[in-house]
């Protein structure tokens, strides 16, 4: 029987309140919407969040609100799915590199100041599989040079480190729901903020710059709605807030089977040549999202064939971002230019990962690993 690389987490619960929504009038961005954003908000800490259409439309959205735009440079990682580079493009402005930590993947912090230039107005880091990056002394760095914070926290919802909240030290987060996050929508996202004219604008931003959304038009007395900004159709709807309602209400007690899981992984992965996990810091509370490898990169693609050939589900999170076809051939990025990125991107692999997996499972993905790898 072919052992999944994702499972979600949506029960009966889950559906029932979608079909609630299903045959109601209202499916679109409204009440629904608006009871998630609500709870998704007090979860965080944040005095707003934003439901969108994904993590990506989040990241462009909270670049506009925040007045970045061409001629703007934002240093970002590497080593992250392309949506966090491309999200800067679609702003107009130009993404700037910075390496990662070999311990993590995470974006270097020690390296970002040597990379902020007259251009640069954001740092926008990427919390990898789940930890969170050094926050504090990222938001020292923008406040010394007037800098702007955009996390991308697509993989951890549930992180900390050092006391500090995802999102708490940034001018907006950034989440994904998409199928494979710790709580999905199949499609979806959402940004927190602590800034009440950030949040303002990007309600409007997320539904063509107007202001007054469909439920504001047709639930009450009518009012006829503006246009004060040149915006995009990023709204969340009922359907998917219905979907992620319940998820969050179970937020904690996913992630303690998570944390189940992974110890696990650890126990049964330990002890074998030439593989080594990432490591989670102290001080870090890690939101599990992805449980990678890093094995020999001679050995990387063979191992990834050889699992799916014995029906595991495995993946590659990340090759870097810069040796991607559009990125060396419209900015002239060549191998060698952020090795430990590059050097993660080689060695990485992805196994299965998920609160349903069951320790017999795990143990026997975690054989055939072995098997596969040597």
């Amino acid at each position: 029987m072919k052992i999944e690389f994702f499972r979600h987490n949506i029960g009966q619960d889950d559906i029932d309140r979608v079909n609630e929504v299903l045959r109601s009038i209202f499916l679109t961005t409204g009440q629904v919407v608006g009871e998630f954003e609500e709870g998704f908000a007090e979860y965080l800490g944040a005095r707003h969040a934003i439901g969108v259409t994904s993590c990506t439309a989040a990241l462009h959205l909270s670049l506009i609100a925040l007045n970045i735009g061409p001629g703007d440079e934002v240093i970002t990682t590497p080593m992250s799915f392309c949506a966090t580079a491309n999200a800067v493009l679609h702003a107009g402005a130009r993404p700037v590199f910075v390496d990662v930590e070999e311990e993590t993947g995470n974006l270097n912090a020690d390296l970002i100041e040597a990379a902020i230039t007259d251009r640069t107005k954001a740092i926008l880091p990427v919390h990898l599989y789940g930890q969170m990056c050094d926050m504090k002394k990222i938001r020292a760095l923008a406040d010394r040079y007037r800098l702007k914070i955009i996390e991308d926290a697509a993989h951890s919802i549930e992180s900390s480190r050092d006391g500090v909240k995802v999102g708490e030290l940034a001018d907006a987060a950034c989440f994904s729901f998409y199928a494979t996050k710790n709580i999905t929508s199949g499609e979806g996202g959402a940004i927190s903020t602590n800034s009440e004219p950030v949040a303002e604008t990007l309600r409007m931003l997320r539904q063509h710059g107007i202001n007054k959304g469909a439920a504001d038009r047709y639930t009450k007395r009518y009012e006829h709605w503006d246009m004060p900004l040149l915006g995009w159709k990023y709204n969340m709807d009922n359907i998917q807030a219905a979907l992620l309602i319940g998820q969050l209400r179970r937020i904690e007690d996913l992630m303690q089977q998570r944390d189940q899981n992974w110890s696990c992984y650890e126990d049964a992965l330990q002890g074998i040549a030439d593989v080594r996990l990432l490591k989670t810091l102290p001080g870090v509370r890690h939101a599990r999202h992805l449980l990678t490898a890093l094995v020999p990169p001679e050995k990387r693609d063979a191992l990834l064939w050889g699992m799916q050939n014995r029906q595991v589900g495995v993946a590659v999170n990340y090759r870097p971002i810069h040796l991607l076809k559009y990125y060396r051939e419209t900015y002239g990025y060549c191998e060698g230019a952020y090795p430990v990125a590059e050097d993660i991107g080689l060695r990485t692999i992805s196994l299965p990962f998920y609160p349903s997996l069951d320790e017999a499972t795990i143990r026997n993905v975690s054989q055939i690993f072995k098997e596969e790898l040597h």
